[in-house]
């Protein structure tokens, strides 16, 4: 399968300048799938209920050349090539790109479905933005664990290749997703399972070393919900990159966007 990596999204936070929205566009033999959507057009023409306040925090960089639809447009592809988007959570930075994509088949975890919209608590209303989805997707929700997977895992293949890995801990359902690049071995899209890559990783894809993004470290404490589990989830993800043929990385980490989307 064929994966391009785009940046569909950044931000310039104070002391985390540059941070990424990184976005799988995978070529599969059912259509195209994205593991992810980074910001959406109506995201830049109508932030605020999308975005909401954290946006001033965060302060995103206003390029509609970013989103996914414009550079899926730019690859010669159509909307409706994009039939099935998989995502890791539902926070705005990475749904917000559903909406330009309106007759694809959204893959979420139940749990992830609830917080966001079926039954969300008082942590769960003031996080997620229901503007971003008042055109109606088309959910296929996946219950529970999942199938046996590798490596002692288990999850939900959503379509051949692409597969959603639950790993709560950011968020009550979020998933890491692993792709079958053929060749270039097993992808793993860990989301916000992590934010700083150095957290499992002592280099990049292309061997540089990856130093301590302190900042990065804190917000993604402030931010969590289950620190214990997001422990764990580095350390899964720590032994997963370490297995010849996977490659771990995380959604806003820009030292491993640029290296993939180099090599």
């Amino acid at each position: 399968m064929r994966v391009h990596h785009l940046s569909c999204g950044s931000f310039n936070p104070p002391t985390m300048s540059g941070l990424v929205c990184h976005v799988l566009l995978c070529e599969s033999d059912e259509g195209l799938v994205l593991v992810d959507t980074g910001l959406g057009l109506e995201d830049y023409r109508n932030p605020g209920p999308r975005m909401g306040p954290v946006a001033k925090i965060l302060r995103p960089v206003a390029d509609e050349s970013l989103t996914a639809v414009r550079q899926v447009e730019a690859r010669g592809y159509t909307v409706d090539d994009v039939t099935h988007i998989v995502l890791t959570h539902m926070d705005f930075d990475h749904v917000g790109g559903l909406s330009d994509f309106p007759n694809a088949t959204v893959h979420t975890t139940a749990d992830e479905h609830a917080a966001a919209v079926t039954d969300p608590d008082f942590l769960d209303r003031r996080r997620y933005r229901p503007a971003q989805l008042t055109h109606g997707p088309a959910f296929t929700i996946h219950v529970g664990r999942g199938d046996v997977w590798q490596h002692d895992l288990t999850g939900h293949e959503v379509v051949p290749g692409v597969t959603m890995i639950p790993m709560p801990g950011h968020s009550r359902g979020h998933a890491a997703v692993a792709v079958d690049a053929g060749e270039r071995g097993l992808l793993v899209h860990a989301g916000v399972a992590v934010f700083d890559a150095s957290s499992y990783a002592d280099a990049s894809p292309a061997g540089r070393p990856l130093g301590r993004i302190v900042a990065m470290r804190a917000f993604e404490k402030v931010v969590g919900r289950d620190r214990r589990a997001i422990r764990r989830n580095h350390q899964t993800l720590r032994r997963l990159n370490d297995i010849h043929g996977i490659t771990v990385f995380p959604a806003h980490d820009k030292r491993m966007l640029h290296d993939l989307q180099e090599s």
